[in-house]
């Protein structure tokens, strides 16, 4: 067989070793050293290429931002700040039919400018958001809907894990691609509130248990206390995002910033000891080496895919006309959607951004524009059955047995629409994405 032969049995293979159930970085890592060691029929060469391609791909200075981006997060979540945010906006919106809805929203885009990580929105609002809403009146699984669909509002709302990932794979800058997720992220926002404010007044046996919402006691949480709750968010947020946009800090000189910040906030609430410190510190490190090990997976799958010919192939393709761009965008973005029915966001995009990047830089497409739009269709996979990784993390946390998987995604299915006409109006309106670069 030719090396292009092998390349495209090779994303065949690939897919059919991850529905039977393999590990992402497994199924890629043994892909392209088969696949390296059938085009070149030499097991020496396939081994010594994969194992420089490991010891390169990590070795950029930017991925000391993972590891720092994640603890941030997880200090964040330890110290309630998603709590104290989203106490504030239920204040703010309490008097809104829906409001709780919209306050969760709301908390998730102010709770995303300082973690970047969506599975600890989802974690968080469930426990602080799901149980106010019921007692609201809400249905449970339009509550746990609501937190999942704004819960996406992490990668996209900076910093995001996911935009410097994608930075990464690129060779883009990770401050322009934050910069460029501000516009689409709060649209995102605005649109997820005007779709529960909607829902509330035309659909409210849709939102409403019988008998419909119930009021909240006005006054229960004083309207100063607003200030005093979002002043930890606003600052940490200020001195991450701001050191980044004002020069002051590289993107990983502020993630150590903010994860310091993080520390003394949690240590100033007393919400931290050494037991959930120590626990704080593993996670970050067992998420940090789950990504890691992705990406290296990734860049073995990359190189092969280059030796291969495909990449070349793909620029050929659709390097000829607009039209093709176009329609390549198009299947880009449908073949993104059906892979987050059973992968992670961070793993859909170490398999196809390296696919179609060739064909991209050939026809001069803005790759910052390109990764809001890639970004936003992955997200919608964490809403998306039979995987839904945002779905599963609300059920593992809702303390309700009443509240089936099912209804979860039944109760996002509104969100995930509200998501696919994001994504159009981002496709068909560039400078969204681009107008404060």
């Amino acid at each position: 067989m030719s090396p292009l032969e092998i390349g495209s049995l090779s994303v065949v293979a690939l897919l059919v070793l991850i529905y039977a159930g393999m590990h992402v970085p497994v199924a890629l890592m043994l892909v392209s050293f088969v696949s390296v060691w059938l085009m070149r029929d030499n097991f020496g060469l396939a081994s010594r290429l994969l194992a420089s391609t490991a010891a390169e791909s990590i070795s950029s200075y930017l991925f000391g931002i993972v590891p720092l981006f994640v603890l941030m997060g997880l200090l964040v979540s330890i110290a309630d700040l998603g709590r104290d945010a989203f106490s504030a906006a239920e204040t703010l919106f309490r008097r809104i039919k829906g409001g709780i809805g919209v306050a969760t929203v709301a908390a998730n885009a102010v709770f995303a400018a300082i973690t970047g990580i969506s599975i600890a929105s989802a974690a968080v609002f469930t426990k602080v958001a799901v149980p106010e809403m019921a007692r609201a009146g809400f249905k449970v699984r339009f509550a746990a809907g609501i937190v999942g669909g704004s819960s996406v509002l992490g990668m996209l709302i900076p910093p995001s894990l996911l935009m410097i990932i994608y930075a990464v794979l690129t060779e883009q800058s990770v401050g322009d691609l934050f910069v460029a997720g501000i516009v689409p992220g709060l649209l995102l926002a605005g649109v997820f509130a005007a779709t529960i404010f909607g829902m509330a007044y035309l659909l409210p046996r849709q939102v409403f248990e019988a008998g419909g919402a119930r009021e909240t006691i006005p006054g229960d949480r004083p309207e100063g206390s607003v200030i005093a709750r979002l002043a930890p968010i606003v600052a940490l947020a200020g001195l991450v995002l701001g050191g980044i946009y004002g020069g002051v800090f590289t993107p990983t000189e502020a993630g150590a910033a903010g994860a310091l910040g993080a520390l003394l906030i949690a240590l100033l609430k007393r919400r931290l000891n050494w037991t959930k410190l120590w626990r704080v510190l593993a996670e970050t490190g067992y998420v940090t080496a789950s990504i890691c090990l992705l990406i290296i997976a990734a860049a073995m799958y990359s190189r092969m895919l280059a030796l291969s010919g495909i990449t070349g192939a793909l620029s050929g393709l659709f390097g000829a006309e607009a039209n093709n761009i176009a329609v390549l965008i198009a299947l880009y973005i449908v073949i993104v959607i059906l892979l987050g029915t059973i992968l992670d966001s961070v793993s859909i995009m170490l398999i196809v951004v390296p696919l179609v990047l060739p064909a991209l830089t050939a026809n001069g497409i803005d790759l910052i524009w390109f990764g809001i739009i890639t970004i936003t269709a992955v997200e919608i996979g964490l809403l998306t059955p039979p995987f839904g990784l945002s779905v599963y993390v609300i059920k593992s946390t809702l303390d309700d047995d009443s509240v089936s998987l099912g209804d979860i995604f039944i109760g996002a299915i509104p969100f995930v629409l509200a998501m696919l006409v994001v994504l159009l109006i981002l496709i068909a309106f560039p400078t969204l994405s681009t107008v404060l670069l």
